[in-house]
């Protein structure tokens, strides 16, 4: 797949509420993940097995999703960009909105990489 297909892709089931898909599909076995510095979740993380418990660690703090949205991707190369929306409860913080940028790069007709902003 080229940088474009994969990123349409990932957009593609994203929207759909499909990230086990997205990984399995998608991810290079050993692709980092990179959170902010003052993300209550684990800010990076090496391999899938780490990037799965991320993920866990992500959902155990959210009470409810009310909704979200995912832009159309941006392609330069190797490396791509989109950004979500998403409209949640955490736990003991009440309702809120979260807005990031979502990095990628491709190597090998995989997604080596991954960094969120916000």
């Amino acid at each position: 797949m080229s940088t474009q297909e994969i990123a349409n892709r990932l957009v593609e089931l994203c929207r759909a509420g499909d990230y086990t898909t997205c990984y399995q599909e998608l991810y290079s076995n050993d692709a980092v993940s990179i959170e902010p510095d003052h993300t209550p979740a684990p800010q990076r993380a090496e391999g899938m097995d780490a990037i799965h418990k991320k993920g866990e660690a992500w959902q155990s703090m959210i009470e409810e999703v009310h909704g979200s949205s995912v832009s159309d991707p941006i392609v330069a190369g190797d490396n791509f960009a989109c950004t979500m929306v998403v409209d949640w409860t955490m736990k003991g913080q009440g309702r809120s909105q979260m807005e990031e940028i979502c990095l990628y790069k491709i190597a090998d007709g995989k997604i080596v990489s991954e960094q969120f902003i916000y």
